[in-house]
């Protein structure tokens, strides 16, 4: 069975995770690490920082805040163990501070943790190789109205996917209110929603003058983001030290 520590767990996420993780025979819970250190909810005991955790376990859910990030990677290097990071909207420094520890444990970060969102990140690289020459690229994402950054980190990993595959330079434009000039072919316009309890929706458009061709994803509830997580934990855990990320679990579905 495979022994997990939950940095955010009484986070929306942290309770998605915990509750799956409950009479689950793959998987469990045996320490938490958040701000909040009580909750009715769990049996297993919730440590105010990561130094203060001393209960084994093979792998690290980190889904907390960005600035918490840099403290759970240390504690994953002090003890030798993998971590996988699910927190969004990083600084270039703590990405850093991520690469600088895959050099001794396996780390696993992705920007969105559904598999779903993945199979459509290599579709759209290959939608873009076949339809940029004639089309214009437009990303629209909702999100529910706690969401802090705009946009999210799952609009520009698609972005990044479609970049990836153009002939052109891509440059990124957000919403257009400020920019008062005819659209340019390599640009990737991307477009933020928020309101109410949308868990997540993305949709990427390939625009032409004859037809529009869109690929999307929703996502229904937020399990499918703990399912991910889990299935990055197990991944990750006999892994050798690097940088992972969801493509490395789907990529045999995409070998040719």
């Amino acid at each position: 069975m495979l022994k997990i520590i939950m940095h955010g767990c009484c986070g929306a996420m942290g309770h998605a995770i915990c509750k799956l993780c409950k009479d689950n025979d793959e998987f469990t819970v045996v320490a938490g690490v958040d701000k909040i250190t009580e909750c009715d909810e769990y049996d297993f005991p919730i440590f105010g920082s990561p130094a203060e955790c001393d209960v084994d376990f093979d792998v690290i859910i980190d889904f907390s805040n960005k600035s918490a990030v840099d403290a759970i990677t240390d504690y994953a290097v002090a003890k030798g163990k993998p971590i996988v990071c699910c927190t969004t909207a990083l600084t270039e420094e703590t990405v850093s501070h991520l690469k600088e520890a895959s050099k001794v444990i396996p780390v696993f970060k992705s920007a969105n943790m559904s598999v779903g969102i993945n199979v459509m990140v290599e579709l759209v690289k290959t939608a873009t190789k076949a339809l940029y020459k004639d089309c214009d690229i437009e990303i629209v994402e909702a999100h529910h109205h706690r969401k802090l950054d705009a946009p999210s980190g799952t609009a520009l990993m698609i972005a990044d996917a479609a970049k990836s595959a153009m002939t052109d330079e891509a440059e990124y434009v957000y919403d257009r209110h400020s920019v008062n000039e005819a659209r340019k072919h390599n640009q990737i316009g991307i477009s933020s929603i928020r309101g109410g309890n949308i868990v997540g929706e993305h949709e990427i458009m390939f625009i032409s003058d004859e037809e529009t061709v869109s690929i999307s994803h929703s996502a229904k509830t937020r399990d499918v983001f703990a399912k991910g997580s889990l299935i990055a934990a197990a991944f990750v855990k006999n892994a050798a030290p690097g940088m992972y990320d969801m493509s490395d679990v789907i990529s045999k579905a995409f070998e040719s």
